[in-house]
């Protein structure tokens, strides 16, 4: 059975897991699947019209024209804090009790999925900073994706330091037992590549036994760049909805 959502994480925070979700989407969409997007866990949040919202999830709203209702975006972003820091941190500094909902809980988080999911054919979960990043007591992103049991995609940056800090991110992901699908590379910086950058993606390939899902080039105006051409780029560095749903359909 193909699975109904994929979880996106990354090697650090900032390596671009918003856009990849952005531009996964926007592939599966353009193609005629029904996915949406879903912030578990937004730390930074702003205010607006008198509720909590969430700048990435927002981002991946925009990029997919997609408006949901009020009930919907809650499920998408069921966890916002105005903080940018660790979850963990920014629940104690919202200081809220436990039966308002601020303190984060899985079950939450898997009852706003499961009613996504039946709405919709596939869901993008992008979860918050790395694999180990505290989300409440010892529970960490990692045991996140443990609980919601979604195949997951790395994102990692293509310079120096990506080696280490990649494989030991696969490393834990299937210490867990978690479904890894492969790994997108994102330019953060403007710059050529080099032999480094090239390397790297041979390496981890390699060490990693992992596949290349993508690599993505450094873009300047993603934030003003059009919905067409936001279409294209993505489809021009990723693969296509066929091949993303023939990966899901596989052991």
């Amino acid at each position: 059975m193909t699975a109904q959502g994929i979880f996106i994480t990354g090697t650090d925070t900032g390596v671009g897991k918003t856009f990849v979700s952005a531009a996964l989407l926007s592939v599966l969409r353009s193609h005629g699947v029904d996915a949406v997007p879903m912030k578990p866990i937004q730390t930074g949040a702003t205010r607006r019209n008198g509720r909590w919202c969430s700048p990435d999830l927002d981002f991946c709203l925009v990029r997919a024209g997609l408006q949901p209702n009020p009930l919907e975006y809650a499920r998408m972003a069921p966890y916002c804090f105005a903080k940018a820091c660790s979850p963990h941190l920014a629940a104690a500094v919202a200081g809220k009790p436990a039966v308002d909902g601020r303190r984060i809980g899985f079950r939450r988080i898997s009852a706003c999925l499961r009613a996504l999911q039946e709405r919709h054919a596939m869901v993008i979960v992008e979860g918050a900073g790395g694999v180990c990043v505290p989300i409440q007591g010892r529970q960490t992103m990692l045991d996140l994706m443990v609980a919601l049991d979604l195949p997951v995609v790395v994102v990692a940056r293509l310079g120096l330091g990506t080696i280490n800090h990649t494989l030991l991110t696969l490393h834990a992901l299937r210490c867990s037992q978690v479904r890894v699908l492969g790994v997108v590379f994102n330019a953060t910086a403007p710059g050529r590549s080099g032999d480094i950058e090239r390397d790297n993606i041979k390496t981890i390939a390699r060490l990693g036994t992992v596949r290349v899902l993508g690599r993505l080039p450094f873009f300047p105006d993603v934030a003003t760049r059009s919905t067409d051409r936001f279409h294209r780029a993505a489809a021009a560095c990723l693969p296509s909805a066929a091949t993303w749903l023939k990966w899901l359909q596989s052991p």
